[in-house]
């Protein structure tokens, strides 16, 4: 049984990447660039030329999905993301009721934007609020405050959205088990629709690419909560929006009951997604078969390519069957409906037999259940979720 069966997910969506933010948070490490002039046309042109030409390759698709991240994409002018939309419907069939969200900036919210992304086509809102509180705020080096995460929500429902999400990050410095179930309460007690909340996570990777806080903390200027505190805030999120009607659908995500992210389910499941703009990221199928292919990060680089009608490409990666038999099990698994692991490891030429050896011993010691040859992670396997994804590999 595929996961599908029990989590409804877009098999084919689209990601448009915003590079473009007021500041530069120093947690970040997604391609991004602190502009004060946005160039609004000229970056819309890009997006509609870049999807032009890869769509000469992929031939009649169904959109079901279309997710505008960043960057900040509520500074993006209404008038460009509706025209993106539109080249998106003409080059492809645009599924009636397709999921549209847009990634929204607290400090980037006023009652006229919004309309006009509602007017524009955007169905649903994904709102990074991270916290309602001063000090959490100031550590992540945000922009807004309580009061401006309030406000932005309660203008996003005066807008018409009745599909609205906001991101929360725990394990921060200086917070306390006492903040997060704050932030929790305070956010489960307003009504969405979707949370989201992640633990900050600082590794090899953010310091290779020169995330400031990283930095900071290889250089002992920052010290963020231990292991067992990260997980007891983590818990008690959950157990918050539990209490709110919100279950959890996947290691950071809540939703309640047929509320859950179709686009992002796309990415846990397997689906293709097309990625356009500066530092995006897709996975389709092409004439010789699955292939990854990473954009310019640079936003000028990626302007420039476009402006001579050149595919703006980074890394090509041709997806085999190892790889792909990798991803679906590892992205499977942070789903609370599980993978079926005899399925997934018989559909790329793998021996299911140590996996659901494995599988039965996480059972046995309370860490997952397995219902057939599907295995889902309990709530203490999703404690350790990383670890276990590496042994099950």
């Amino acid at each position: 049984m595929d996961p599908l069966t029990r989590l409804e997910a877009a098999r084919f969506g689209v990601y448009v990447h915003f590079p473009y933010c007021l500041s530069k948070c120093p947690y970040c490490d997604f391609a991004s660039t602190v502009a004060r002039v946005v160039p609004h046309e000229p970056y819309a042109d890009a997006v509609v030329q870049e999807l032009t030409l890869r769509a000469e390759h992929l031939g009649p698709r169904t959109v079901d999905s279309v997710f505008f991240g960043g960057g900040t994409p509520s500074l993006w002018e209404p008038t460009c993301v509706a025209r993106v939309l539109e080249a998106i419907a003409q080059r492809f069939t645009l599924r009636h009721g397709a999921e549209i969200t847009l990634e929204a900036n607290p400090g980037a919210a006023d009652a006229e934007r919004f309309a006009a992304y509602r007017a524009a086509g955007i169905n649903r809102l994904s709102m990074g609020v991270q916290s309602f509180r001063t000090q959490t705020l100031a550590a992540l080096g945000r922009g807004h405050d309580g009061a401006m995460a309030l406000r932005a929500y309660e203008t996003a429902r005066r807008a018409g959205f009745d599909s609205v999400s906001l991101d929360f990050i725990y394990g921060v410095q200086h917070q306390q088990l006492a903040d997060v179930v704050a932030d929790a309460e305070a956010a489960a007690a307003l009504g969405p629709e979707h949370l989201s909340a992640y633990a900050l996570t600082l590794d090899a990777q953010s310091l290779a690419e020169e995330v400031p806080l990283a930095k900071q903390l290889a250089r002992g200027e920052v010290t963020l909560p231990p292991d067992e505190l990260v997980v007891a805030m983590q818990r008690a999120v959950r157990d918050a929006f539990a209490r709110a009607g919100l279950g959890r659908y996947e290691v950071s995500n809540y939703a309640k009951p047929g509320r859950h992210s179709r686009h992002n389910a796309l990415y846990w499941t397997g689906g293709e997604y097309l990625g356009l703009g500066a530092g995006a990221t897709g996975a389709v199928i092409g004439p010789t078969g699955w292939v990854r292919t990473t954009n310019l990060r640079s936003a000028e680089k990626y302007l420039r390519a476009l402006a001579d009608a050149t595919l703006p490409t980074a890394a090509d990666e041709a997806l085999d069957d190892g790889a792909r038999f990798r991803e679906r099990l590892a992205m499977g698994l942070r789903l609370t409906s599980g993978v079926d692991v005899g399925e997934v490891c018989r559909a790329f030429g793998q021996d299911p037999a140590p996996r659901l050896a494995f599988a039965r011993m996480l059972a046995a010691q309370g860490l997952g259940t397995l219902e057939g040859e599907r295995l889902s992670l309990t709530d203490a396997g999703f404690d350790v979720h990383s670890a276990i994804a590496v042994k099950l590999l």
